[in-house]
């Protein structure tokens, strides 16, 4: 034997021995490693909050102003004060085939002239009136792009339904038919919301590009490309447009200023400081709104923030670990953290004015499993949605939780209101309450 085969047999040898943790080749010393001895770094460090209430003996009265502007509600992301005091009777259901892992979206409703639009587990587009009887329904996948169960995103204006999904395809139909006028394909799936303006129609894919595409035929106009991450984040992006510009986060916290006409970039402001791939999966941002001046989100980092539209710097930021659209009523931003907590901020300033629990009548062990999902402001109370089948009714003056309502069993969707009646989804009805 050579002397390269006996070595290479001895480092085999050695290496085999030297890190089996049964290996007896070292004696003279245990093969347990001490904790003590051993320095390292946490990677995945989430920040612990500690809320207490505050103020919560502070009254809120909010006037009479409403939010009665769809135009508004839909480009400023900016739910408001809606004209809704239900008494939260089961109306009627919308049901359809139940939606596989409906846990893991964020399901949108479309309301247009009266009639529901929504989608089943196949990708069916489901046209509903208000009787809750079937107008249409139309499918425009293959066998193959059935079994992949697409999650469908819809937006419209007065004729056009526009359709984008999460296996990279997108299309167009005529609202009151059903019937497809065009459908096209895109290098990457979506992930966030759409919005139409003018003959444009704008979406964020997964490679966080925003693609700006014709409504007439779906021809991609120009793109604007930001950082990508290796792994991706399951958090649908959020758009909202103001006059020309547009403004969008990607999956990184990057929130992006574009020129609609040119599709040019006009700031791009980052949020997290060093953000590594795993932090990247699992930031959730709440959808962007407006008050036409100013933009505000929060995220699950335990960070709330104001930016300025024209300039793309900071205004403020706090501490607020919530990644649930806020709402903008007057002075006042409203949003609930992830424990629990609802939070009354002064728009301007920052400022945290009131702080109260309303998980308060859950159980300390239960309430850990418990998460919202999203709310509305309505005349007297807040509407809050549970991952857990349950709707609170929070009183807006107190920030007290007047009653529970159980809807069902498991996760519901965040409400929507019009026509005074609200929504909820299901993974496989939409329910409406009055």
């Amino acid at each position: 034997m050579n002397k390269i085969a006996i070595l290479l047999i001895s480092t085999i040898l050695f290496i085999g021995c030297s890190f089996n943790k049964n290996s007896k080749f070292w004696t003279a010393k245990s093969d347990v490693l001490e904790e003590d001895n051993l320095k390292y770094n946490e990677i995945f460090v989430e920040e612990e909050t500690h809320i207490k209430e505050l103020n919560s003996n502070l009254s809120i009265n909010l006037g009479k102003n409403l939010n009665n502007n769809q135009q508004i509600r839909y480009y400023f992301n900016n739910e408001g004060r809606l004209n809704y005091n239900g008494l939260l009777k089961k109306s009627s259901r919308f049901k359809f085939k139940r939606i596989k892992n409906f846990y893991q979206f964020e399901p949108n409703i479309l309301l247009n002239k009266g009639n529901l639009i929504f989608f089943d587990d196949k990708g069916s587009i489901l046209n509903f009136d208000k009787k809750s009887e079937l107008n249409w329904k139309k499918n425009y996948y293959s066998k193959l792009e059935k079994k992949s169960k697409p999650i469908l995103q819809f937006t419209n204006n007065e004729k056009t339904l526009i359709v984008a999904d999460n296996i990279a395809k997108y299309y167009a139909l005529d609202i009151d038919t059903g019937d497809l006028l065009w459908s096209k394909s895109n290098l990457a799936p979506f992930n966030s919301q759409i919005k139409i303006y003018k003959e444009k129609f704008f979406i964020v894919d997964f490679s966080n590009t925003l693609r700006c595409f014709s409504v007439l035929n779906g021809e991609e106009l120009w793109n604007i490309k930001t950082e990508n991450s290796l792994i991706r984040s399951q958090k649908k992006l959020s758009i909202v447009i103001v006059n020309d510009t547009l403004y969008f986060n990607n999956s990184i916290g990057d929130i992006s200023a574009v020129n609609i006409d040119k599709g040019e970039l006009l700031w791009q402001l980052p949020t997290q400081s060093s953000l590594i791939y795993e932090g990247a999966f699992s930031l959730e941002t709440s959808d962007i709104i407006t008050d036409g001046v100013s933009l505000f989100f929060s995220n699950n980092k335990n960070q709330i923030f104001s930016i300025d539209l024209e300039t793309g710097s900071f205004n403020w930021e706090n501490k607020i670990n919530s990644n649930l659209r806020p709402s903008l009523v007057d002075d006042y931003l409203f949003t609930i953290s992830s424990e629990g907590y609802l939070f009354i901020v002064q728009k301007k300033s920052g400022n945290i004015i009131r702080i109260t629990d309303i998980f308060i009548n859950f159980k300390k062990k239960k309430r850990k499993k418990i998460k919202p999902i999203g709310f509305i402001i309505g005349l007297e109370n807040i509407y809050l949605s549970l991952d857990n089948g349950r709707m609170l009714i929070i009183d807006i003056q107190t920030g007290k939780t007047n009653s529970i309502l159980k809807i069902d069993n498991d996760k519901i969707s965040r409400p929507f209101v019009t026509d005074k009646n609200l929504y909820v989804i299901k993974d496989n009805a939409i329910i409406r309450l009055n």
